[in-house]
């Protein structure tokens, strides 16, 4: 089976959001990849999971397991898709850099049949660029957005000089770069 999920940056408005197919065999850990890849992100911070009240995401990253403490997340490597028996409509968060705190909402929009030649995952619909990493979460998007609009706020030309060597657009998406990136993924 592929799971169609709709991947929506949450307090974006309009909403940033990503419809990407993945196999229910796709574990979390990937899922993580396929979100880092179809939002331009770079793997940089933290990361979780929360699905029916279980909190998933690495634990030698979150619990200090390095250190001999018993973690307090699933693994997300050890948890597929499939294990987390969502229904169609069903949704569960993912938060990404706990400073900045970026949450998603993930819907399981369809339960779908492989198609034939396509390779998974695949991003098959995408609005607006994801922001730039460390930009202090959603309202420091909305802050950076409304300088670069206005040549005359205070941090216009910090955030010009910035973005200028990237290229970055609010409202470009790529379609092709995105996909190219998760061909990259081992599914």
């Amino acid at each position: 089976m592929i799971y169609q999920l709709k991947i929506t940056l949450k307090g974006s408005k309009p909403p940033i959001w990503r419809r990407v197919q993945t196999p229910a065999s796709t574990t979390l850990e990937m899922v993580h990849e396929i979100i880092q890849q179809s939002m331009g992100w770079f793997n940089y911070h933290l990361h979780e999971f929360h699905v029916k009240n279980m909190a998933i995401g690495d634990p030698e990253q979150l619990c200090g397991w390095e250190m001999g403490e018993e973690p307090d997340v699933i693994d997300e490597a050890e948890i597929t898709l499939a294990e987390l028996k969502l229904r169609e409509g069903a949704k569960f968060e993912y938060v990404y850099d706990f400073g900045d705190n970026w949450q998603h909402e993930i819907l399981l929009e369809k339960k779908l049949e492989r198609e034939r030649g396509t390779h998974y995952p695949v991003c098959i619909k995408a609005v607006k660029s994801g922001p730039p990493e460390d930009v202090g979460g959603i309202w420091g998007y909305y802050n950076m957005l409304e300088a670069l609009d206005d040549p005359d706020h205070p941090e216009h030309e910090t955030f010009s000089e910035w973005l200028s060597g990237e290229g970055w657009d609010s409202e470009a998406v790529d379609l092709d770069e995105i996909n190219n990136r998760l061909s990259m993924l081992n599914v």
